[in-house]
């Protein structure tokens, strides 16, 4: 049996599967490109079940490109607040003015065309090509590398892409690609794999081989960066204070409050001796420690090891802050783009 034989079985025992399996998701219901990029930029680092909900509430408040084009960059962040990767949504929100820019509003439509709005790599342009304009490009996401290296034995980018080519199928792109996704979210997992439940158990080298779990190969893991924050909320009369993030770091234009960032886990005996403190709070007097929360914030590459020391200043003190701060009402906080640690944070002064 010859092997472009073998794809077009690969292709079709792939589609029949995807077409009893497959999940009811809302934008597997849509050919529009709109939609499909949303999904597919939401999902690009969330599992389903996490990104399920943001996607609804992000159509909802911008159902079409005009809508993402026309709002502030804080409505945006706001709507994704606690979803993480805050650069998906900045690039979102650039890429939605390109659109409305150079291409008057409507969704390009060629592969070369949406490479090219910002945010958008190869993986995320053949997507939306293939599922929302039937074009025949192959989609190679993290689900689809693990399936395509297991199931020809294959290692590397550019060699999974070739193959996930070569079993393509340019009459249905769109299914064939959904299918591919899919398999590998429900059955081609990492760990544990429903190999006896896998449509392509039978084309499956890696499977006929009992090697499934060498394949794809592990890369060396990133060294996890330990990060110590000291955050204040200052209670002055009705108000408090906050400042976005600027440097190019973590949560960029998020707000939060005033941080003095140590090297070391640090006390509160230490931090008032610290220059940045001095600079905060050493003109006053008389400051009122009212609660200490600390809390352990896991990224990808970095733990964040926070401390915020929620503080009361009288009115009677004469309080002046650096001019980079807003001052706002304490219940106005909600109305800002703020980090998922911030939110936990608040949230745990409400308990």
């Amino acid at each position: 049996m010859s092997q472009v034989h073998n794809n077009v079985l690969i292709s079709f025992a792939l589609q029949k599967w995807y077409e009893i399996n497959k999940r009811d998701l809302p934008w597997r219901k849509t050919k529009d490109p709109y939609i499909i990029w949303i999904s597919e930029i939401i999902l690009q680092q969330t599992r389903v079940n996490q990104g399920y909900d943001y996607f609804i509430r992000f159509i909802k408040r911008f159902p079409d490109v005009e809508s993402l084009a026309s709002a502030t960059e804080e409505e945006v962040l706001k709507i994704w607040q606690g979803l993480g990767y805050y650069s998906r949504a900045r690039n979102l929100h650039t890429a939605s003015k390109q659109i409305v820019t150079e291409y008057k509003g409507e969704f390009p439509k060629s592969y070369d065309d949406i490479l090219s709005l910002k945010g958008v790599g190869d993986y995320t342009a053949a997507a939306i090509a293939s599922i929302a304009f039937d074009q025949p490009f192959a989609v190679v996401d993290g689900n689809v590398n693990r399936v395509i290296s297991r199931l020809f034995r294959v290692d590397g980018k550019k060699e999974i892409t070739v193959f996930a080519q070569l079993i393509l199928d340019p009459k249905n792109p769109s299914t064939h690609n959904q299918a591919l996704m899919e398999l590998g979210a429900l059955t081609c997992t990492p760990q544990n794999p429903l190999c006896h439940n896998c449509p392509l158990a039978n084309f499956c080298e890696a499977y006929i081989n009992n090697e499934v779990l060498k394949y794809p190969t592990k890369k060396e893991s990133q060294k996890i960066r330990n990060r110590y924050f000291n955050y204040f909320h200052i209670v002055y009369g009705d108000n408090t204070f906050i400042r976005k993030r600027r440097a190019k770091d973590i949560w960029l234009n998020l707000y939060e409050f005033p941080l003095i960032e140590t090297t070391e886990q640090t006390s509160i005996i230490e931090i008032t001796e610290n220059m940045q403190y001095m600079k905060l709070f050493g003109l006053l007097s008389h400051i009122e420690l009212i609660q200490i929360h600390s809390m352990k914030h896991i990224l990808t590459h970095q733990i964040i090891f926070a401390t915020f020391y929620k503080i009361k200043i009288p009115t009677t003190e004469k309080f002046a802050i650096s001019n980079d701060f807003l001052s706002i009402k304490e219940e106005d906080i909600d109305k800002y783009p703020i980090s998922r640690l911030i939110h936990k944070y608040l949230e745990k002064c409400q308990e």
